[in-house]
């Protein structure tokens, strides 16, 4: 399916999902899953805290609470204090899009899913993330944006996701 890559603060978009890159153990504390916490409120990790432990590259969902959304679909690219794969996060990206579409939504933002605190190369995982947003076939999915907070880190997912699209 086709997919757009964005700029700028995932907390502050509208989708029916934003997705997190998360670990095992669901613990909103830094980078992206941080970001989600704090600007969603204490409730979002009382909510995970139920649904954990999930198996890594697996999806759960929990209500989006104060963030401008229905769902965050917490995806676990990693265990907690450890790193992500390249398997961990085409399952993360592949279960989020399918939970995402499962649960009705038309539109979901992602982060880099498994780069940044996960320890994935940016240049490395994201076509990881692009490849499988175009081998998804979805339901009722249609709006699928992939988001950098900083421009550097959008440039350069432009940069990727320009390329893969060339070579399809």
């Amino acid at each position: 399916m086709k997919f757009q890559v964005i700029q700028g603060d995932i907390t502050e978009r509208r989708a029916d999902a934003l997705v997190n890159a998360a670990n095992t153990d669901l613990q909103m504390g830094g980078g992206v899953a941080g970001a989600l916490h704090e600007a969603a409120g204490g409730a979002i990790q009382r909510e995970a805290d139920q649904k954990a432990p999930i198996p890594l590259g697996g999806a759960v969902e929990t209500d989006a609470h104060d963030l401008d959304a229905e769902y965050v679909v917490h995806a676990a690219t990693m265990e907690l204090g450890g790193g992500a794969s390249e398997e961990s996060i085409r399952d993360a990206t592949r279960n989020a899009l399918a939970l995402a579409d499962e649960l009705g939504c038309e539109s979901v933002v992602l982060s880099a899913l498994g780069c940044g605190i996960a320890g994935v190369d940016l240049e490395t995982g994201a076509p990881y993330i692009f490849e499988e947003i175009l081998a998804f076939d979805p339901q009722g999915l249609e709006d699928v944006r992939v988001i950098g907070y900083q421009q550097a880190s959008f440039e350069t997912m432009q940069r990727l996701a320009g390329e893969l699209r060339d070579t399809q």
